[in-house]
């Protein structure tokens, strides 16, 4: 009692109002976050924002509303996004329930292969899936047919990024129905209900909140994903909010109001799925009254094994293997009209994109180097917020909370139109806008609930003894936070900032809208390849990018572990 007492003290006194840490970090948020945000809000209102005026407010809101166009864009979105969570409970469903269950031969090599589709950036694996489906494609080399016209259309793009997005939904099922135990169902099957009752009335309702939330995770990225609607949708006229905000930013005329007020849309659709997600969790909340569950007695499959393991194998294959086999197959082919034959493949690609004086190779350090800052910068600032929300005692900590968890509901495109209304404006006398700070600040709004939530989790299982007794023992807060918290934090810390640098080092929206003027990234060579016609370039810098990015991350976490055993 003691103990807690001085802890308390300690979070009243040292991280409450009078530290320095509470003003830092509103400050950065307000900077990160906020500011984009609301000079979309402002842009939209005032459309002579850009030229330093705030006359005619709302006379831009009418004609953009108005637009005819307006009705077809939210309605494919929509579609898109509801049609993309469909595919992905399909898919994620009955093979987490099955891995979380059963017990499924070679485990953890299934959620190793259902664990790449997930760092395998959407754009890569739909010029990949382009390369295989196209007509005189790999598919068509192999047995004779392509599938061009089921690959551009909207349930095409609904595949494509629903292999993408289900291990969100398959990790969330299949830890969930782990951690809820199996006594509760066992119980229900020994008063008479058979396995798949007791499967949907007791097991499922449980695993609910982590369902919902997946499922609702998934339409957030069908709904913001650019590349795979920009890259297929083109060539038949399938446009949705996103690749109209580009357009709008992009092409001559520049129409700024419409993108802010599309953007805003967009937003508004975010924060109705979170709504959504909050009142189906009140209406239908489920818990256990009988203590922490027993842990799950997994079954053997029995005669339902065939049909389980087949259903592992097709979802590995289409997610994983068949992409990342058409990308190497696009790199290494010396002529893209040549084939799959044996004389049509070499290494010319590779040699292009690493030789001496290559703009690959700047591209990708450019991209580690960005990765690496947002990863730090996330790192640090989701840090310092987890401590002031954990451990502070200032007002407001629900409302810092909800300013830095935002991003969530901002798609990366509307997080790069803020940021290019709110830096490019002709008063300021000092910009980041066109130099890569830019690009960190765009990097680290997007990405910063990662770290944050990870460090939340962290911090919450660090008791208060520990910090009572090095301020007993003389330590000041902030001695206490970077001696006590951030090593007792790091291995979470650093498992969120490692993923905060594998999606930074090949994000591609705002690599594309606010990277500075001849500044390459590996996103925006790979695109600038593809747009060029040079696909065997662009695939070979992708199968790098995938390499290093996902390799480097992993190497990593690897000598972490090895080094914490004894």
């Amino acid at each position: 009692m003691r103990a807690a007492g001085m802890a308390r003290g300690m979070r009243a006194g040292g991280m409450g109002r009078a530290s320095p840490l509470a003003p830092l970090t509103v400050a950065a948020l307000l900077v990160l976050v906020a500011l984009p945000v609301l000079f979309v809000v402002l842009q939209a209102v005032f459309p002579r924002l850009g030229a330093g005026s705030l006359a005619a407010p709302f006379s831009a809101l009418g004609p953009a509303l108005a637009d005819p166009r307006l009705p077809g864009l939210l309605g494919n979105t929509l579609a898109l996004g509801l049609s993309v969570v469909a595919l992905s409970a399909v898919i994620a469903l009955p093979l987490g329930a099955c891995r979380a269950l059963f017990r499924i031969p070679l485990a953890p090599l299934w959620d190793l292969l259902f664990l790449l589709p997930f760092m395998l950036p959407p754009y890569i694996a739909t010029l990949g899936w382009i390369a295989a489906l196209q007509p005189r494609g790999y598919l068509q080399q192999l047995v004779g047919f392509n599938l061009a016209g089921f690959l551009f259309s909207m349930p095409g793009i609904a595949v494509v990024i629903a292999l993408h997005a289900f291990p969100v939904v398959y990790f969330a099922v299949s830890r969930t129905l782990e951690a809820v135990g199996g006594r509760l169902a066992d119980v229900a099957r020994v008063f008479g209900a058979s396995p798949w009752r007791a499967f949907g009335r007791v097991t499922l309702p449980l695993a609910w909140p982590g369902l919902a939330a997946s499922l609702l995770l998934v339409f957030a990225m069908a709904v913001e994903e650019y590349g795979t609607p920009a890259a297929l949708g083109r060539s038949f006229g399938f446009e949705v909010l996103v690749t109209a905000i580009d357009h709008r930013v992009s092409d001559w005329p520049i129409d700024l109001p419409g993108a802010a007020t599309l953007s805003l849309i967009l937003v508004l659709l975010s924060v109705a799925a979170f709504a959504l997600q909050w009142r189906l969790l009140a209406r239908r909340s489920f818990e256990t009254t009988a203590g922490k569950p027993q842990p799950l007695n997994k079954r053997p499959l029995g005669r339902w094994a065939v049909p389980v393991l087949g259903g592992f194998t097709v979802a590995a294959i289409l997610a994983t293997l068949l992409p990342i086999a058409a990308i190497l197959a696009a790199a290494l082919a010396r002529r893209v009209s040549g084939g799959l034959a044996l004389n049509n493949l070499g290494l010319q690609n590779f040699a292009a994109i690493l030789g001496e004086g290559s703009d690959a190779w700047q591209a990708l350090l450019n991209s580690l180097l960005l990765g690496l800052a947002a990863a730090l910068l996330t790192g640090v600032l989701g840090t310092a917020a987890a401590v002031l929300m954990v451990r502070g005692q200032m007002r407001g900590r629900a409302a810092l909370d909800a300013l830095a968890m935002l991003p969530n509901a901002l798609p990366g495109i509307v997080v790069a139109v803020g940021l290019i209304l709110a830096w490019n404006q002709p008063a300021l006398p000092i910009t980041p806008y066109n130099t890569p700070l830019i690009l960190i600040l765009a990097y680290g709004c997007i990405l910063l609930p990662y770290p944050l939530r990870y460090a939340q989790a962290a911090l919450r299982q660090i008791g208060p003894n520990l910090e009572a007794a090095a301020r007993v023992s003389g330590a000041t807060p902030w001695r206490v936070m970077l001696r006590v918290l951030v090593p007792l934090m790091a291995p979470s810390l650093v498992a969120a900032m490692l993923l905060v640098f594998a999606v930074a080092a090949r994000e591609l929206v705002a690599s594309l809208l606010v990277a500075p003027v001849g500044m390459l990234t590996v996103a925006g060579f790979i695109w600038r390849q593809f747009e060029q016609g040079s696909v065997g370039v662009g695939m070979a810098m992708a199968f790098v990018a995938l390499a290093v990015t996902t390799l480097l991350p992993l190497t990593v976490l690897a000598v972490l572990r090895r080094a914490e055993q004894p």
